[in-house]
């Protein structure tokens, strides 16, 4: 298999009311097991790796792992560039294969982020590669979270219809009351506004920060528009409790065995994470 713009995997998911899971991948372990699973499940999915990611694998050597891992499966998935920081970035990730991107200038004007978006909507939708922005900002439920920004601004439906008119963005993603990291309660969605903002914009819509929002909160969301939820804590806090909990215990202290239990624990979560968005059996 080869990987396919995201915005063909967002159309189905559209069309046939679930959400397509987007999986924080950071290394060949993270992202075979992703696959892995989606393949038993018949689930699409979107590995996606930014800048807190390519600390440990840049954007080639992501993007070569992640082509030589899916040609030995059988899944619809596409490569996303997740909280790009910099049209650089941005060039980097395509010329590596990536077949979908973010430029994440949420926190900045609307005439900079407009600007920016509209440019790489030109430069690249030309050549099969999904764009997706970010109005209004997603912010962060703790300081130790490094996606997002510290501060939380909701999407206004009006300056998103209007950013999504100027750039010609393929998805949006909206601040409704989700936040990325670790939630200390259930969050509260503003749905009326996420109604609007689809109903205005008509492309499909993206939910950051999808751990430890409720099932009824996500069934509404899917039907009001989100057609891809990312889900990064999740997976790590499965992965790191692993870890941590061998180490305590004086367990599996030879590293490669240690993540190999880890790892199982991080299938958990993304099988749980498929079956919660719908996804299994629709690819």
């Amino acid at each position: 298999m080869q990987f396919l713009p995201m915005k063909t995997l967002m159309a189905h998911a559209l069309k046939h009311r679930y959400a397509v899971p987007s999986f924080c991948a950071w290394n060949a372990e993270s992202m075979e097991t992703i696959l892995q699973v989606c393949q038993r499940l018949k689930s699409p999915v979107i590995l996606m790796a930014g800048p807190g990611e390519f600390e440990l694998l840049g954007p080639a050597s992501n993007a070569a792992v992640a082509r030589a891992l899916l040609a030995k499966y059988k899944v619809k998935a596409a490569l996303h560039l997740d909280h790009g920081d910099s049209p650089a970035l941005v060039k980097e990730c395509v010329k590596a294969g990536f077949t979908s991107v973010m430029l994440d200038y949420s926190t900045r004007s609307f005439e900079e982020n407009t600007t920016a978006l509209k440019k790489v909507c030109r430069m690249f939708q030309p050549k099969g590669i999904t764009v997706e922005g970010e109005i209004g900002a997603v912010g962060q439920c703790d300081s130790t979270t490094v996606e997002g920004s510290r501060d939380c601004r909701l999407t206004d439906p009006d300056e998103a219809a209007e950013y999504a008119r100027i750039t010609g963005v393929d998805c949006l993603a909206v601040s409704i009351g989700n936040a990325h990291g670790t939630y200390v309660k259930l969050p509260q969605f503003d749905f009326d506004r996420l109604a609007t903002i689809y109903q205005k914009v008509k492309i499909p819509l993206v939910l950051h920060g999808g751990t430890g929002t409720s099932d009824a909160d996500l069934q509404r969301a899917i039907a009001l528009g989100i057609a891809k939820v990312n889900v990064a804590t999740a997976l790590i806090t499965a992965y790191r409790e692993s870890l941590l909990n061998q180490w305590n215990a004086k367990q599996n202290l030879w590293v490669p065995i240690a993540q190999g239990a880890a790892i199982k624990e991080m299938a958990r979560a993304v099988e749980e994470w498929v079956l919660r968005l719908n996804a299994n059996g629709k690819a």
